[in-house]
């Protein structure tokens, strides 16, 4: 697996694909907040979908945010990614 697919230095990574619709909604709300992330195309990185699968019961659900803690979340509200980042950020 490459260092961007499991990177957790990172405070947030997205798996997506440029067709999803939940997506594209969640990288739209998250930019009106000025929220960075990393964004990989499970579609074009092999790796990636296999890390999804295998955090997602062997299905590739997309979105999956992967947190700086090592942890994740499937198709995530904005509101929810905005208040782990923020515990993140205090602990």
């Amino acid at each position: 697996m490459s260092d961007q697919t499991t990177d957790t230095t990172a405070p947030l990574t997205l798996y997506t694909t440029t067709w999803c619709p939940f997506c594209n909604r969640l990288k739209k709300l998250l930019g009106e907040k000025d929220i960075g992330y990393v964004e990989i195309d499970v579609e074009a990185d092999p790796e990636a979908a296999a890390y999804v699968e295998s955090v997602n019961g062997g299905d590739r659900v997309v979105p999956t945010a992967l947190y700086s803690d090592g942890t994740t979340a499937t198709n995530p509200p904005a509101s929810a990614v905005r208040a782990k980042l923020a515990e993140l950020a205090d602990a």
